[in-house]
């Protein structure tokens, strides 16, 4: 079974995937492959140092993902410019993840982007972990230590909770207690396992 996990910047996502792992099941991160995308020697990065100069190549030829991000999270075109690199390079390495797992019962694709790429609709169930904007804010200013203007800017490049709920068969509100996520992660692989 291929499930989609999805939720915006400091909802959780990746505690749920965790618990899920716990559980068994096979999971694809699509935030370290879309660092492996961009690793020195990939096309995509060659064509991110032609596209954004220099300045956003670190000494040692890696990505600075620090200098990247200060420009194309307060620019529009310029995020859709590298989001038309990255992407097809991420998907096809999810793609491979998931042949190399066919074996699997459940195989979560944990991707922050997935209502952003199209790729709700190639899975048989997608779970967004959802929470309020200002706990999103709060979240980040607190355990990544951004100022509340970069949370809101980061929160902003993403898909709106709207667009991700949208494309929900499951949500889970994890606005309350560490506690009362994991009872929720539990009930959901149970009902996962069942089907």
């Amino acid at each position: 079974m291929r499930v989609g996990l999805t939720g915006g910047i400091g909802s959780g996502k990746s505690t749920v995937s965790a618990r899920l792992a716990e559980h068994g099941a096979v999971v694809i991160d699509y935030d370290l492959l879309a660092r492996e995308a961009v690793e020195p020697g990939t096309p995509a990065l060659e064509q991110i140092a032609e596209r954004f100069g220099a300045a956003v190549i670190a000494a040692d030829g890696s990505l600075d993902r620090p200098a990247l991000g200060s420009v194309v999270f307060t620019d529009d075109t310029a995020r859709r410019d590298l989001e038309a690199i990255t992407h097809p390079a991420i998907r096809e390495l999810g793609l491979r993840r998931e042949d190399e797992a066919s074996d699997a019962g459940v195989v979560v694709h944990d991707h922050p982007l997935l209502a952003e790429m199209g790729m709700a609709r190639q899975c048989d169930v997608v779970v967004v972990v959802d929470v309020p904007l200002e706990v999103q804010v709060e979240r980040l200013v607190e355990q990544r230590r951004m100022s509340a203007s970069d949370a809101r800017a980061r929160i902003a490049a993403q898909a709106s909770r709207e667009d991700r709920l949208a494309v929900a068969d499951v949500v889970l509100d994890n606005a309350g207690s560490p506690e009362a996520l994991e009872i929720a992660v539990d009930a959901l692989w149970d009902d996962l396992a069942a089907r």
